[in-house]
């Protein structure tokens, strides 16, 4: 055997020779999304790792992702491991809620209780993109209630409530919610400029009023039992949400709540982003149905910030022009990612104004609004 026949064998068993073009389009893909996260900054603590994953599932012959039938535990790919294990299970998404729950500040929402119905305001598109995805005929309403979801922009309840009504979409739902989370800052602005007017945007809001220790207290206390009893499906992520915000509240487990913001949530983070990323494996996510629910989350992602955007239109008329519809273009529950945008828009009209804090109270009030969309469906279908 020469030398030619030895090379001539290995770029028959290596990647090169079985690469197929469907890989080839997914990688490609990949390298856009990585160049988005690098170079333009869009969310990349979300989308880098969510784009490698994609980079590596893609890669042939590597096996990244196999687990299951005739799969050992021990030959299996170490993503296919962790997804099996920690995100399919709903153990990720409910630890991703403890640390946002500790990072979340629930001051603007008590300040500003309005920011409730602005948050609810922003669910409008999970209940158009679910009416949509059922009347399609494509999917069973089960799979219509977590294509839904999406439109809350919050990844975590969006696995949740994927892994409960079908586990066989996660993957095409999990990257779509977390890839439109990340691109909030290109998909929002045009909404928003669409429906409001100059005049509008330049509206400056008054000092939120100053909330008390006891009133931060009470309220995740008060948000699992209310929520909890009226929806018993929605107790792991809420409770797990505000378990994480009574750590930063109380301030007396100090220690818990910085490792609940920090390492806990990174290396979530990670994990979370890359194993998503690699559900994105062509030979699944090239479909008329996985396309379909890419689509169908965009809608319902455009229609959350619409109805938001609308009753903030509303909200402003009816105050005599003193609150700024911006902020209702906050109520989908990407924290704070949303929040920004509202704030960035804002300040291209005004740069003197300031609606980050205003526009927080509907962004967190999207993280509860989102969970009980998603207790309601889990509800509505006895899972």
């Amino acid at each position: 055997m020469n030398l030619f026949d030895i090379l001539g064998g290995l770029l028959q068993q290596s990647g090169f020779a079985a690469i197929t073009w469907q890989q080839a389009v997914m990688i490609a893909v990949s390298f856009v999304l990585m160049y988005m996260a690098i170079v333009k900054k869009y969310e990349p603590l979300l989308l880098l790792p969510i784009s490698f994953g994609m980079f590596l599932t893609n890669l042939p012959l590597t096996g990244m992702m196999e687990y299951g039938a005739g799969t050992t535990t021990f030959s299996s790919g170490v993503l296919g491991i962790v997804y099996n294990a920690c995100v399919s299970t709903e153990l990720f998404p409910c630890i991703m809620f403890l640390a946002v729950g500790a990072m979340t500040d629930f001051g603007p929402l008590l300040a500003n209780p309005i920011s409730l119905l602005l948050g609810a305001g922003a669910q409008f598109g999970i209940y158009f993109a679910f009416a949509v995805a059922n009347l399609s005929g494509l999917y069973r309403p089960t799979e219509a209630a977590a294509i839904g979801i999406i439109g809350g922009a919050d990844g975590p309840t969006a696995i949740y409530t994927a892994t409960k009504l079908c586990p066989n979409l996660i993957p095409a739902i999990a990257v779509a919610a977390y890839s439109y989370m990340a691109l909030i800052p290109l998909i929002q602005p045009p909404i928003m400029k669409l429906l409001t007017t100059e005049k509008m945007r330049k509206v400056k809001m008054g000092q939120l009023r100053k909330v008390s220790k006891t009133e931060k207290l009470v309220f995740p206390i008060f948000v699992v039992l209310l929520c909890s009893l009226l929806l018993p499906s929605v107790a792991p992520l809420l409770g797990c949400l505000m378990l994480g915000n009574l750590f930063k509240e109380s301030g007396v487990v100090d220690r818990l709540s910085d490792v609940a913001q920090n390492a806990l949530c990174n290396i979530s983070t990670i994990w979370l982003g890359l194993t998503v990323g690699a559900t994105a494996k062509a030979e699944n996510f090239l479909t008329a149905q996985t396309l379909g629910i890419v689509a169908l989350g965009l809608c319902a992602f455009a229609f959350s910030t619409v109805g938001g955007l609308l009753l903030g239109d509303l909200l402003y008329f009816l105050s005599g022009g003193k609150i700024n519809p911006l902020i209702g273009s906050a109520g989908v529950s990407a924290v704070p990612m949303a929040a920004r945008v509202a704030q960035i828009e804002g300040a291209k009209a005004d740069r003197t104004n300031f609606l980050l804090m205003h526009a927080m109270g509907p962004n967190v009030a999207g993280v509860i609004g989102s969970a009980v969309a998603a207790g309601f469906f889990l509800t509505v279908f006895k899972l």
